[in-house]
């Protein structure tokens, strides 16, 4: 199937199994872990080519029957089946007015929800035939109801491109009577590229995708842009999505980076025409394509050219400057289309031009379609794609009219393409030589000869000589020798051996335990000093979350050191809004993240109210430190514990605030995660600023999901029979460390990857530089 389906869920594990139904029913999949990113998507459903949504009714952000008025109102028509654990009919009944398209209550069945997404994407069908036929019954057809190119056709013109791309390997430029899209071409590409950076917004992807084009150069040396516009990338675009717009880059920047600010300004200048344009419900298409024209001119010029000549020169400049002008002159033919459709319909124009090189090609050789081979002759003909569905092609039932009423309206019948394909093979099969090939897989799928390559050989094998249709030529073979390596050799696993100078001599209790599993993360992080870039957009991470929680709470703490006042919980939230402030221009993790947020300070409340009557003191984000010897010399191991308690007794409990899961008590207990034993030995060494040296008596975590619970207590130590006490976990864990310390204190001991694959951290920023899946048996690692 080729329908893409849009899960719209809060809920990450909902996310995954429905993903895994999708995925087993054929259908393509893609996600939204909230209301406002959904209407996103939904309302450029068709560029991001997706064909039903999946709609959860409760989200903390905005609520599926917002969401649904929302899309509706943006003009969006998909189907949409609401999900819900709430089975009532009152909101049965407010889904269907807000414009779903089915009612289903979770748990989902595969069963049932293959049955609504069929009819839903069937009934939409129908009702865009019935739309189209009224069009041109009216003599009103749109740019909207061109039909897309066959399968067969672009498997074709596919071939024929990387045939022609092929011969570039020895020079040689073949003629393609296919041409090469506009789309496809430098100028037409930064067109298409510009339109979408100003219709989302400048939403990160698409903005670096405009202005990492080869023709984007903003007034500057395009060297010089290059290199502002890949720091404008680390300081702004990577991690989650500043706000939208200009001014939601410029709130994003730091304010010491003044060139940056001069590069959005002039970013903005350029284009804001375009953008408030694009802002209309309606707007000439006359006066979008100029305004887009200017903006594309402004960023493509330099430091020496203007961007005219640089945006049409060549022979692809020509052919697109000669479609912005067809299109100018026949914009007034058009009503006001909404700006947020312009990009789409302008991508779906510019899929039409092609352009043809006129000079610099080879005399001889040409790619022809079937048409220009029915009107020359050749000398030599390779017949390509020759499998069946391709050529011929498939001759498809018409979904709304049979064969007799084809018939009654003077219609070709699906037939009558295969009979004219069939003339085809026969006339080019009839050249003086001829080649007959065919991919025996397409895209990893086993193909079927087409049917005239098969009563050829059956023809053959009647007279004998079959192995003709075969050829026991080289060719295949010369072809698999040209990218063949002279001789394999396996890839060893890394094993670095620095000298003891560069090794590193401090590290922090958390980084001990990436030391155990991976020591090769250390070598690249304190001895090549690599750090790992954030993903650009990326969804509000686990690090966001975690740095916000930490704060909030260690400031709540810091106010509040004695009894707890009466309105605690609404401290605690105002604290909690201030720590959010810096991510206020970051919508994704304000709506994401600050729902969970206030369920973590309910939990929290009721907690520390239990426990203030037991506690004397409390210490947070307290730094640590212990100096260890080592046969190199003096090993100081860090810390920055997220809380240390001191109890009624006099003993310490410390507690290190989760947000994700923490490590089981059996990886405590076999040393894999030694953080609060480590953390124990500093505190009970005196190590801990403003924390008196006393005996540790807890290690616990607190884990914060701001689910459902919102929080819960585990110990890392033995409550029975799992586990080891604490003492012996902290004694354990001295003696792994220094036991580690002496070992890499030898020149000899390497940083391997992944010593214990079992132990292996699941995951790391290192991956892909350790190669790890080259030299794994599996090429995976944990199962994943």
């Amino acid at each position: 199937m080729d329908h893409k389906v849009l899960i719209v869920d809060d809920d990450p594990q909902q996310r995954r199994y429905l993903s895994a139904i999708l995925s087993s029913l054929g259908y393509g999949v893609a996600t939204a872990s909230g209301g406002i990113a959904a209407v996103e998507q939904l309302s450029a459903a068709r560029q991001h080519g997706i064909s039903l949504a999946l709609l959860d009714l409760h989200m903390p952000d905005l609520d599926g029957i917002k969401v649904l008025e929302q899309v509706r109102a943006a003009g969006a028509s998909l189907p949409i089946v609401v999900l819900t654990a709430d089975g009532s009919v009152a909101r049965a009944v407010d889904a269907m007015r807000a414009g779903a398209s089915d009612f289903i209550v979770k748990p989902v069945a595969p069963e049932r929800l293959d049955v609504s997404i069929r009819n839903a994407l069937a009934i939409s069908s129908l009702s865009r035939e019935v739309q189209r036929l009224n069009r041109q019954a009216e003599n009103r057809l749109s740019f909207e109801d061109l039909v897309a190119v066959s399968p067969a056709i672009r498997s074709s013109i596919a071939l024929a491109r990387r045939v022609a791309s092929e011969l570039g390997r020895w020079g040689i430029e073949v003629d393609d009577s296919a041409g090469r899209p506009l789309a496809q071409t430098a100028p037409g590409a930064f067109l298409r590229l510009t339109a979408r950076m100003a219709a989302e917004a400048f939403a990160p992807v698409p903005l670096l995708a405009a202005l990492k084009h080869p023709l984007a150069a903003g007034g500057q040396a395009p060297a010089a842009f290059r290199g502002q516009v890949r720091r404008l990338e680390i300081a702004v675009l990577r991690g989650p999505r500043p706000g939208p717009g200009v001014k939601g880059l410029r709130a994003a920047l730091p304010r010491r980076e003044k060139a940056l600010r001069r590069l959005l300004t002039a970013l903005d200048t350029a284009a804001r025409p375009l953008a408030r344009m694009l802002k209309r419900k309606k707007a000439p298409l006359r006066q979008l394509l100029r305004a887009h024209v200017d903006m594309a001119e402004a960023l493509a010029a330099t430091d020496a050219e203007t961007g005219a000549d640089r945006l049409w020169a060549g022979e692809a400049g020509e052919a697109a400057a000669g479609f912005v002008h067809e299109l100018d002159e026949a914009a007034g033919a058009l009503k006001p289309l909404p700006g947020a459709g312009y990009a789409a319909l302008l991508e779906t124009l510019m899929a039409g031009p092609v352009v043809r090189p006129r000079f610099g090609l080879h005399p001889r050789l040409h790619i022809w379609g079937l048409l220009e081979a029915r009107l020359q002759h050749a000398d030599v003909l390779i017949l390509g794609g020759l499998n069946e569905d391709t050529w011929p092609p498939e001759a498809h039932a018409n979904p709304w009219m049979s064969r007799p009423m084809l018939a009654q309206f003077g219609l070709p019948l699906p037939e009558r393409r295969v009979g004219l394909a069939a003339h085809d093979f026969a006339q080019a099969f009839s050249a003086p030589s001829v080649v007959l090939t065919r991919a025996e897989r397409v895209e990893g799928t086993p193909t079927v000869p087409s049917r005239w390559l098969l009563r050829l050989e059956n023809m053959l094998r009647g007279t004998g000589p079959e192995t003709e249709m075969r050829g026991d030529t080289p060719w295949l073979r010369w072809q698999g020798l040209l990218d063949a390596p002279r001789d394999i050799r396996p890839v060893s696993p890394p094993a670095p051996r620095p000298p003891l100078g560069a090794r590193p001599r401090r590290l922090s209790v958390t980084q001990v335990e990436t030391w155990m599993r991976d020591p090769y993360a250390i070598y690249a992080r304190h001895v090549l000093r690599l750090r790992a870039l954030e993903p650009i957009d990326a969804d509000p991470g686990a690090a966001d979350y975690g740095s916000i929680i930490h704060h909030a709470l260690d400031a709540f703490l810091k106010e509040n050191p004695g009894p707890l006042p009466g309105d605690a919980a609404g401290r605690l939230l105002e604290i909690g809004r201030r720590a959010f402030a810096p991510y206020r221009d970051r919508p994704g993790v304000w709506a994401f993240w600050w729902p969970r947020f206030e369920r973590i300070a309910g939990w929290f409340i009721d907690v520390e109210r239990a426990r203030r009557a037991d506690l004397k003191a409390s210490a947070s984000e307290a730094d640590g430190r212990l100096t260890i010897d080592g046969p190199a010399g003096p090993f100081v191991l860090t810390a920055k514990a997220d809380r240390i308690d001191t109890l009624a007794d006099g003993t310490l409990a410390i507690i290190d605030y989760k947000t994700g899961a923490p490590p089981s008590r059996r990886e405590v207990a076999a040393g894999f995660a030694p953080q609060l034993p480590l953390e124990a030995t500093i505190a009970q060494a005196g190590g801990f600023d403003g924390v008196p040296g006393a005996t540790v008596s807890a290690l616990d975590y607190w884990r914060l999901r701001g689910g459902e619970p919102a929080g819960e207590r585990v110990s890392a130590a033995r409550t029975g029979k799992d586990g080891k006490d604490v003492p012996t976990l902290i004694a354990e864990a001295l003696d792994g460390l220094g036991a580690l310390i002496a070992a890499f204190d030898r020149e000899d001991t390497p940083y391997e990857a992944r010593p214990r694959p079992d132990a292996a951290p699941r995951f790391s920023d290192y991956e892909h530089l350790a190669r790890i899946k080259e030299w794994s048996t599996s090429g995976e690692e944990d199962g994943r």
